[in-house]
């Protein structure tokens, strides 16, 4: 019942627009200033490595170290790239409510990222927010890009998977006969 509400009612479409400009600002401002900054990752990644997250003397996530010391860190160019811009499009994502699911997603990544680097910071907050965004499913871009651009989309793909089914069973007839 609550979720119907979340997902279809008009009214709450507001308190999401709201909640999506906020987050979807957040993005873009610190992204925003790693996109026209001297922003390099490798530092940071360099000292989560050093500092991981410990749980007593072992460390907490040492899967998640491992990946910054044998994947990140090699290639920190590629991502600060990746963070900068992903950061700015899940704003503008989050703003324009276009694509407002897959930015609240790979929001919720990239700060589940830095909760297991151990930058607590606003993350928590960001998370919480984005997974109300996430359970309004497209009701969260109502007053959005999403209100266009999803019934396009999903034409698109339906269109194509009822054009492959008749080829398929066009020439299976064919086949037959």
């Amino acid at each position: 019942m609550i979720g119907q509400f979340f997902r279809e009612n008009k009214y709450i479409a507001g308190v999401w627009l709201f909640l999506r400009v906020y987050l979807g600002w957040s993005w873009l401002t610190a992204g925003w200033g790693k996109v026209t900054g001297e922003f390099h990752a490798g530092g940071y990644l360099q000292g989560s490595v050093a500092n991981p997250v410990m749980n007593g003397e072992a460390i907490k996530y040492p899967n998640y170290v491992a990946f910054l010391e044998n994947f990140a860190i090699p290639n920190a160019d590629l991502f600060s790239f990746v963070v900068a811009w992903g950061e700015v499009l899940v704003g503008l994502g989050l703003i324009l409510g276009v694509l407002t699911s897959a930015a609240a997603f790979f929001g919720v990544v990239m700060n589940m990222s830095f909760l297991f680097a151990g930058t607590v910071s606003s993350n928590p907050w960001m998370i919480l927010i984005s997974m109300f965004i996430l359970a309004s499913g497209a009701n969260a871009g109502r007053y959005g890009g999403d209100r266009w651009v999803l019934p396009y989309v999903k034409n698109i793909l339906f269109n194509r998977n009822i054009k492959e089914r008749n080829n398929q069973a066009n020439h299976s007839l064919k086949e037959a006969i």
